[in-house]
């Protein structure tokens, strides 16, 4: 092992160390194929314990063909076929409701096959798991239900909203899995299913090799996005100045010409 490719090792090993749950990269490794740890969160933030979760992805991407895809951070089902698209967010800005309301309706343009009545969409949930209080309420649960405003009764859609205030902290179900998801030393966890988990992941020879590949690849994925978004800002500064043909832009930018095409009508839209 040469000397930088050590340096990054050691990097990579301090970088692991300080990972916590409320780390989405992290939280996502961790719970990957993993249903009881996202059995044990579904559990406490629901108050359902008998909930039985079936499966669970990470990293899900959720693809619009005509226009904004997302990626959702956990994907999972219950036993009665409930979808729960789980998302951790240290950002503010990042959980914001209208984020919610979009996911939300993206797990419903995808649980339906062609020529499904409408009655057979899955009940589903979408919880933002924030680093911060977002609603400033001191609280440690935010149900968002759609009601009847001249009635107050619930409308019943079976969609539903829930943010989690991760900075929440008590002598209670809620309060110590948020202190479990603010922690570094496992030791430290209340829960054993997430304690062993994040044990295997930082202490392992097997689990450091994996998030060693994780963050290689998370740091390929940002040098990847940040290229993208030069050639898109190059683009649109073209655009801008409108003198440039759209196969110009396309061979100075290093985008597509469809790419450059769609800038061009967002742009104009």
């Amino acid at each position: 092992m040469d000397d930088n490719t050590q340096q990054r090792h050691l990097e990579h090993l301090e970088l692991i160390k300080n990972f916590r749950l409320m780390d989405d990269d992290f939280l996502t490794k961790c719970f990957e194929g993993e249903t009881s740890c996202i059995e044990l969160v579904l559990r406490i933030v629901l108050e359902k314990p008998d909930l039985q979760v079936m499966d669970v992805h990470t990293q899900v991407f959720v693809e619009n063909l005509v226009n904004r895809s997302v990626r959702l951070d956990i994907l999972a089902t219950d036993s009665v076929g409930t979808k729960y698209n789980i998302e951790i967010q240290r950002s503010d800005k990042g959980a914001g409701r209208k984020r919610a309301r979009y996911n939300s309706s993206m797990l419903d343009a995808n649980l339906l096959q062609k020529g499904e009545d409408f009655s057979e969409l899955p009940e589903t949930y979408v919880i933002f798991i924030t680093e911060n209080d977002v609603m400033g309420k001191g609280l440690p649960l935010y149900p968002v239900e759609r009601y009847i405003s001249v009635t107050g009764e619930r409308f019943e859609d079976g969609a539903h909203i829930l943010y989690v205030n991760g900075a929440y902290r008590g002598d209670s179900p809620i309060g110590r899995l948020m202190h479990d998801f603010g922690c570094v030393d496992p030791s430290d966890m209340y829960y054993d299913v997430l304690a062993e988990r994040v044990k295997f992941f930082k202490e392992s020879k097997e689990g450091v090799a994996v998030m060693c590949r994780a963050i290689e690849d998370m740091w390929e994925r940002a040098l990847k996005e940040g290229e993208e978004n030069r050639a898109k800002n190059t683009a649109l500064r073209m655009l801008a100045a409108g003198k440039y043909t759209v196969a110009e832009i396309s061979d100075i930018s290093g985008l597509s010409i469809e790419e450059v095409k769609k800038l061009q009508s967002e742009k104009s839209a």
